[in-house]
């Protein structure tokens, strides 16, 4: 399973860290893409077999969305977009004639369902959970290959990422505020927290992803908060744009 940071950040693009928030993982089977921030152009360099795509959708701010109008530019075998409830209205007002193309008139097979919260089967064992943010948003635990790899974006800590993250051979959780910044209204982690996070829940390997454009305006923020982290929890490391993780 290879693992492609293709987005690293939250809010915003820049010139120096790069694009908004994208994943990418290649299975045999399949490729999965994590949120659709601007980072999702760069998807087509990766996904050259004739293999489908599954996009999951963590919630719907717009630095999590955005990178969707550029759909038409890709010749995926398939499209299927997951998302929680709601997501087929969401998408619909955002992927509109009057905006973008929509999803029935992109150039290959594409369709949106609406998982389940708790354990989905189809189309491969993953796991849904609410955390804790300004609006609604899952985090995912996935079962593929023989490994496990939980995806905790835009949230404070909790339950809910601890038992996503639980003994994961690869956490992947954001840090998008700097050392000793929280905002109860905003839920975020900083390093202090996301360590914690990791460490709690016994993660194998945590990556932090999905800093803030703002507070982190350099990459020499995301090594300063790299150190704080690792001070925390020796397996947490940070993700640039391009990183790729063999897992």
């Amino acid at each position: 399973m290879r693992i492609i940071f293709l987005g690293t950040n939250g809010w915003y693009d820049t010139k120096e860290t790069g694009s908004t928030i994208c994943t990418l993982i290649e299975t045999q089977e399949f490729y999965i893409i994590l949120d659709a921030g601007n980072g999702i152009y760069k998807a087509d360099r990766y996904i050259k077999r004739d293999k489908p795509v599954y996009l999951f959708i963590s919630h719907f701010h717009i630095d999590h969305i955005e990178g969707l109008h550029i759909l038409t530019k890709f010749k995926f075998k398939s499209l299927t977009i997951y998302g929680q409830k709601g997501t087929k209205k969401a998408l619909k007002a955002f992927l509109n004639k009057k905006f973008s193309v929509p999803i029935e008139n992109l150039p290959y097979p594409a369709k949106v369902l609406e998982f389940k919260p708790g354990w989905n089967k189809k189309p491969f064992d993953f796991q849904a959970l609410k955390l804790v943010h300004a609006s609604s948003c899952y985090g995912f635990r996935f079962k593929i290959e023989g490994k496990s790899l939980a995806y905790c974006i835009d949230t404070g800590l909790c339950n809910n990422a601890i038992t996503l993250g639980k003994n994961a051979d690869l956490l992947i959780s954001e840090c998008a505020f700097e050392s000793g910044h929280a905002d109860p209204k905003w839920p975020h982690l900083n390093p202090e927290l996301a360590a914690k996070l990791g460490k709690k829940a016994g993660a194998k390997k945590q990556v932090l992803t999905h800093f803030d454009a703002y507070a982190y305006p350099a990459l020499k923020q995301r090594e300063k908060a790299q150190k704080i982290a690792k001070s925390i929890f020796n397996k947490c490391s940070i993700a640039k744009d391009n990183l790729e993780i063999i897992l």
